[in-house]
């Protein structure tokens, strides 16, 4: 049962990257600097590098779904434990930034640890 929860949790979170990867791509705004203050949304330089961020989202969901199709809970559990590094990471950076707290904690502080129970309940079953 803890598997199938785990399993279910970790599609939604793939569902809900790969969504706000597209929407990212298709309109910059969207990303906004993902909780970084004052970022220059019309810049080239800083649209190219939301794109990228955008392409890395959709990418690490995509993962997600093959390694939900193909793999096995444990290998599923494994990658959701590496990927929750990306969301840790977006938070240190909301954070360095002198970002909102709420950002950092509430939406990227929040996602990684939703991850690393569901690689929690996935790795133990």
């Amino acid at each position: 049962m803890l598997t199938t929860t785990a399993t279910v949790l970790a599609g939604l979170i793939g569902l809900g990257i790969t969504v706000i990867g597209a929407l990212g791509l298709l309109n910059p705004r969207f990303a906004g600097g993902f909780g970084i203050p004052d970022t220059p949304v019309q810049d080239p330089t800083f649209r190219s590098w939301l794109a990228v961020k955008a392409v890395r989202d959709i990418a690490s969901g995509l993962f997600t779904f093959i390694l939900l199709v193909a793999g096995t809970p444990q290998l599923l559990g494994w990658f959701m434990l590496a990927a929750s590094g990306i969301p840790i990471g977006d938070a240190l950076i909301v954070r360095r930034s002198n970002g909102p707290k709420a950002a950092a904690y509430g939406v990227h502080g929040a996602t990684a640890a939703v991850m690393l129970v569901i690689s929690a309940l996935l790795l133990l079953a």
